[in-house]
């Protein structure tokens, strides 16, 4: 079985929130990991540095998750630096509120070429010498949303991650006999700098917190460790797994 310590993962979109969490503990266990960003590389170089500091491997890397040879150069990049891709993380993606009544298609198109192209593209990159090898753990990052949950005004984004979850089912199909799985987290509402805005509002959190078992929205922290455990050498049997990260969420649309 693989070591920690033979591993490479690539976090996209891991300068902030749940990537960055994901790509600290990933470190942590002894990974050299690749920090994808698109455009503000400063937390990027920040979490590289401390990483290095604290023993650990890692190089920061610069493409759009949306632009497909972006994407395949970033791989090739570090493949070349750190070594044969072993784990990937797709985490990179963007909300953009809105209602039936207030449906933008180009807004729309925009938000699924970065949550579900994005997707595509990095497995599409990463793909090739996983089955080469033999090996490979992804981990991609759905939402709740994608499962039902009754939150106003995300209907579009909700639309995107279902469909996350469901390439998530149908790559682990493809690629499970060539040794590779493929899961998902979905995680609950999680305190990050994308949903810093609606936190500004304190009852719109104390509200949120009431919806869920442990009566708390989560931690980047709480989604990172669970990536953790499904990228982790030991889970060589679980695929096609989404696993909801959610604090136990009550509020879901429908009963299934």
């Amino acid at each position: 079985m693989m070591e920690w310590r033979d591993q490479v993962a690539v976090v996209t979109g891991g300068s902030r929130g749940i990537g960055r969490a994901t790509a600290r503990l990933l470190a942590s266990r002894g990974a050299a990991v690749c920090i994808n960003y698109i455009s503000n590389g400063e937390p990027a170089e920040a979490l590289a540095r401390e990483i290095g500091a604290a023993g650990g491997r890692a190089v920061t890397a610069a493409a759009d998750v949306s632009d497909a040879e972006q994407i395949r150069r970033m791989v090739e990049r570090i493949e070349g630096e750190l070594g044969p891709i072993t784990i990937l993380v797709n985490n990179a993606g963007i909300i953009t509120a809105g209602t039936l009544e207030t449906f933008d298609s180009e807004s729309f198109e925009h938000m699924r070429r970065i949550n579900v192209h994005g997707v595509i593209h990095a497995t599409l990159a990463v793909v090739k010498g996983m089955r080469q090898r033999r090996y490979g753990r992804i981990v991609n990052v759905s939402s709740v949303a994608g499962i039902g949950t009754a939150l106003p005004g995300s209907t579009f984004y909700a639309a995107t991650k279902a469909e996350v979850s469901l390439l998530t089912r149908r790559f682990a199909l493809e690629l499970g006999p060539q040794g590779i799985t493929v899961n998902a987290v979905a995680p609950g509402f999680v305190r990050t700098d994308m949903t810093e805005r609606v936190r500004r509002d304190p009852d719109f959190e104390r509200r949120l917190s009431e919806r869920a078992m442990m009566r708390r929205i989560g931690e980047p922290e709480d989604v990172a460790n669970a990536i953790g455990f499904l990228a982790a050498p030991e889970s060589g049997w679980i695929t096609a797994q989404v696993l909801t990260v959610d604090g136990g969420r009550t509020d879901f649309i429908g009963h299934a």
